[in-house]
């Protein structure tokens, strides 16, 4: 494997400040690989999901198609904001590739493409294969989810592939998520002359806290994280307005449904006399489980690490991606089968080096043991 060639791809990718919000720097990554792709002779289409995101992309070695019978998919923003690469760049060391959206998902995304490349003409005449690459997974895939629904209901399996576990691990099971906003509206008043006046929407909102906390259950896994709070113009004035943005995690769907009633039965009471209570749903993407498709899919893996050398062990983990999505559609799913690594969405981000041609191998082997 060229390795030096793969660096250099790698680092066109990383090094462009490409968050979800950053619909340019998301454009111009998928501008560069849909040109990686191109080259390999790949039929690439730009897929517009709205201004408010960058474009998608579709790579396909027969187009006219009407099945997929493997659908990959990778995302091309990450979470970070502009100025981020020229703080660090991606960066080499003997063991690691170290950079924003490294390993989330740069190269997972190169991982696709080196292992197609690979792979026998036999193959690419037998097979119809996709590659969906989407600018918002970060964000819960709220502009591109019905476009990957749409191509993973024509697939007959869904290959998924953000990075493997720092253990190495696959994975076969990712907790279910939703992303609320709660807005509060109360009534402004002068905070020393006439606060009997007012109705104090921070306060309404602290209470929310408080009664949202008791919807948890740690025992099944399910929580509820208020990761963004604001409120208030001014400190001499009662606040007239607040809102909340609330992160809930699920093994359950069914836990989903219960979060859900219940939230909307809390907003409709209210937290507090005079202040009104708006409950926004703003993404959902179901709970991954395997079901017996997705179990004879992750056999078909394992005995393609034992052909290529890779131990294969799996792991279910908190964070969601578009497999809850794909998964949830009845597709046999699997997820991980990009090249090992970890700190994810943080400044210590890194992906394995040694990693990188192996499980190119491996992607590659499963691709091509596909019926």
């Amino acid at each position: 494997m060229d390795m030096e060639k793969y660096f250099a791809e790698l680092a066109q990718l990383v090094n462009v400040d490409c968050g979800t919000h950053t619909p340019a720097g998301v454009a111009q990554v998928a501008d560069i690989i849909s040109g990686f792709w191109r080259d390999e002779g790949w039929q690439v289409k730009s897929v517009n999901l709205g201004a408010q995101v960058g474009p998608g992309v579709l790579v396909t070695n027969k187009p006219d198609a009407s099945g997929y019978d493997v659908l990959l998919i990778g995302h091309l923003d990450t979470v970070f904001p502009p100025g981020t690469v020229a703080e660090r760049p991606m960066s080499l060391s003997e063991t690691r590739a170290m950079g924003p959206g490294v390993s989330d998902m740069k190269g997972g995304l190169l991982n696709i493409l080196w292992a197609l490349r690979g792979l026998d003409d036999a193959h690419k005449s037998r097979l119809s294969i996709a590659v969906a690459m989407n600018p918002d997974e970060e964000i819960g895939s709220v502009h591109s989810h019905e476009w990957i629904s749409q191509l993973a209901l024509r697939a007959k399996t869904v290959l998924v592939c953000e990075a493997a576990r720092a253990d190495g691990s696959l994975v076969n099971a990712r907790k279910g998520m939703a992303g609320y906003r709660l807005t509060f509206s109360g009534k402004a008043a002068h905070a020393g002359n006439e606060p009997e006046k007012g109705r104090s929407a921070v306060v309404a909102l602290a209470n929310a806290i408080s009664a949202i906390g008791g919807l948890a259950d740690a025992t099944l896994g399910t929580t509820l994280n208020p990761g963004v709070v604001r409120g208030g113009d001014a400190p001499n004035v009662v606040p007239a307005w607040a809102e909340a943005e609330l992160d809930v995690r699920f093994w359950r769907n069914d836990e989903y449904q219960r979060i859900n009633e219940q939230l909307q039965s809390l907003c409709e009471r209210g937290f507090l006399d005079g202040v009104t209570t708006t409950l926004t749903r703003i993404t959902h993407k179901p709970a991954m489980a395997p079901d017996e498709g997705t179990q004879a899919l992750m056999r078909l893996v394992e005995q393609a690490g034992k052909e290529e050398g890779v131990a294969i062990t799996w792991q279910a983990v908190g964070g969601g991606s578009d497999a809850n999505l794909t998964a949830s559609l009845g597709i046999p799913t699997l997820d991980g089968l990009g090249p090992v690594g970890a700190g994810f969405h943080g400044p210590d981000e890194y992906l394995d080096i040694r990693s990188i041609e192996p499980r190119i191998r491996l992607l590659r082997r499963v691709v091509a043991s596909l019926q």
